[in-house]
């Protein structure tokens, strides 16, 4: 990977063109190689904050305003999600960290900082006390729980610090030990879904989900699981999240192998269905690099070595560079059994990547 430089410098001239097209717009998948505003259509969706943070990300890189001024028109146009409401859901780590906490990290906004405040609490205030977790979406899912929460959960982590209130990273360590105890299999696969009692809080079965089914292996979600369990780690210091990021990480590293490090959307699948899911392959990678730091040089090579493998993967086969085009990393799928957004760009393929190739030169602006 001797051309980070080069492959970030091309993302930055590329991202500047496509921020000058969307004009304040919100992308999500790219349609006939150009974005659309998603956020016309639903400012609460779940990847509403991803190319704010990846503004955010070439804004620290290169020092340009332009990206500054972009991710803050995005941040801007999330208030109204917020204002809203009910539509909101444990998702809001992933749109706020990314835009407010960011711009409050970078220039300490101080809108910025109650914006993420106001997030924080939302989050919280989903915390289901005799279950001991965070419950997913609206609803009739009251019960529900997914892997993807890991990774908002550092939201948590960031008020507690911010407020010196204890009560919100008491939540994330809670919720990542039921996740850890009920979500993550003893082979090292992750489901997607747990279903649990909201009035009990006691654990009924897994859910399929955007998986092959309840007990297979959605490859996104494993990359997920990776990289959230090296994040609740370095935020608590608890060698048994360590251990699950290990165990998690070696189950996609094995897996992954398989397909020549593209990974396919689920890895229990009957092999009949090889569609490939580029994002898990981005996501992993940003988990791996994360691990990696956390252990000594030798253990943590071999999680390294994977990550430059899933990166040069996708560099070499499924980015598209092109100013004139949108998105960068194709070859993604929302979900394994949906007919649509197969074979896609996704949005968050795009910031992992370049959080990735900036964690690669341990310069990456720190949004977890």
């Amino acid at each position: 990977m001797e051309k980070i430089d080069h492959y970030l410098d091309k993302i930055a001239e590329k991202v500047l063109h496509e921020s000058a097209r969307l004009n304040g717009g919100i992308p999500y998948i790219p349609e006939d190689g150009h974005y659309t505003d998603i956020g016309q259509e639903d400012i609460a969706w779940w990847t509403n904050g991803f190319f704010g943070g990846l503004l955010w990300q070439l804004y620290h890189y290169t020092e340009n305003e332009a990206f500054r001024s972009y991710a803050e028109q995005i941040e801007e146009r999330l208030d109204r999600a917020l204002e809203e409401f009910v539509d909101l859901h444990h998702d809001v780590g992933f749109m706020w960290l990314h835009t407010a906490v960011a711009n409050y990290r970078k220039t300490e906004n101080e809108k910025s900082r109650v914006r993420g405040l106001k997030a924080a609490s939302i989050l919280s205030s989903r915390f289901n006390s005799n279950g001991h977790f965070i419950r997913a979406w609206n609803e009739e899912k009251t019960g529900w729980v997914i892997i993807d929460s890991m990774m908002n959960i550092p939201l948590l982590h960031w008020a507690a610090v911010e407020l010196k209130d204890p009560r919100f990273k008491q939540i994330a360590i809670a919720h990542a030990d039921t996740v850890q105890q009920y979500l993550i299999r003893e082979d090292g696969s992750s489901a997607h879904i747990g279903s649990f009692d909201p009035e009990s809080g006691d654990f009924i079965e897994w859910i399929g989900g955007q998986g092959f089914s309840s007990d297979s292996a959605w490859s996104r979600g494993q990359s997920w699981a990776i990289y959230g369990f090296a994040l609740s780690y370095k935020h608590t210091g608890n060698t048994n999240y360590l251990n699950t990021a290990i165990q998690v990480a070696n189950y996609f590293l094995a897996n992954s192998a398989q397909t020549n490090n593209i990974p396919v959307i689920d890895f229990k699948a009957p092999p009949i269905n090889a569609d490939t899911d580029t994002s898990a392959g981005m996501i992993a990678a940003c988990g791996l690099l994360e691990l990696s730091r956390s252990l000594s040089k030798e253990h943590g090579k071999l999680y390294k070595d994977t990550a430059l493998q899933l990166l040069s993967a996708v560099l070499d086969s499924y980015t598209d560079f092109s100013i004139e085009t949108d998105g960068l990393v194709m070859g993604g799928a929302v979900d394994y059994h949906g007919k649509e957004g197969k074979n896609v760009g996704l949005v968050y393929a795009d910031y992992f990547l370049i959080e990735a190739l900036l964690k690669l030169k341990d310069s990456e602006m720190d949004l977890w």
